[in-house]
């Protein structure tokens, strides 16, 4: 991630074609992969990456317009190369996330695209619930948590809305179909970081 962060092309390369298997995606309903073979070398190697698309609302609040959620799929481990993963989230952002209707043509001008490449899950110790939540980095984690069959990831941008510990793990759980108590010894924890690319950054 280091060195793909570092290379302006690199993330263009990425940006350029998570938006070209969305607008062939979106206007033929077929994915669309990159030839490898062409791709640079980096670009080659296994990775994991989600793809959040975004719409600008344009509510008046303050100055600033809010963004809103308008697809997110992604890959926590991925035994492809990150150029097929990027392309694979990005379609299926688009156009298979259950909780949007498939993204139409006339919205594409209005859509924003966010990629987040995932350094490997690092699987966390610890003894008790008070103890897991002292490990976690504010701000800067992402994390995955499995219990009794359940399982649910937040990117570390959900710490946006959700800034304190407390209630990210809370809602974490929540989204994992667990009560915000819920704990178990058998509970399991990975964290992760991202490198996130956007139009903005290249």
């Amino acid at each position: 991630m280091g060195v793909i962060g570092s290379s302006e092309d690199l993330r263009r390369s990425l940006l350029d074609v998570a938006w070209e298997v969305i607008e062939r995606g979106v206007v033929t309903g077929e994915l669309w992969l990159p030839d490898l073979e062409q791709a640079p070398a980096l670009l080659q190697t296994s990775g994991a990456s989600f793809v959040t698309l975004y719409t600008r609302a344009s509510q008046m609040t303050g100055r600033s317009d809010r963004r809103a959620l308008r697809g997110c799929m992604g890959s926590l481990q991925s035994d492809r190369a990150l150029l097929q993963d990027v392309a694979q989230n990005a379609f299926n952002s688009a156009l298979r996330d259950m909780r949007f209707a498939p993204v139409l043509q006339r919205e594409l001008g209005g859509i924003e695209l966010e990629l987040s490449l995932l350094s490997p899950l690092e699987p966390l110790q610890f003894h008790d619930e008070a103890d897991l939540l002292r490990q976690i980095i504010a701000g800067v984690d992402g994390l995955v948590i499995e219990a009794d069959g359940h399982h649910a990831t937040f990117l570390p941008s959900v710490w946006q809305q959700l800034p304190g510990v407390d209630k990210f793990w809370a809602q974490l759980k929540r989204k994992a179909g667990l009560k915000a108590d819920f704990w178990s010894p058998q509970l399991r924890c990975w964290r992760y970081q991202v490198l996130k690319i956007t139009g903005a950054d290249c």
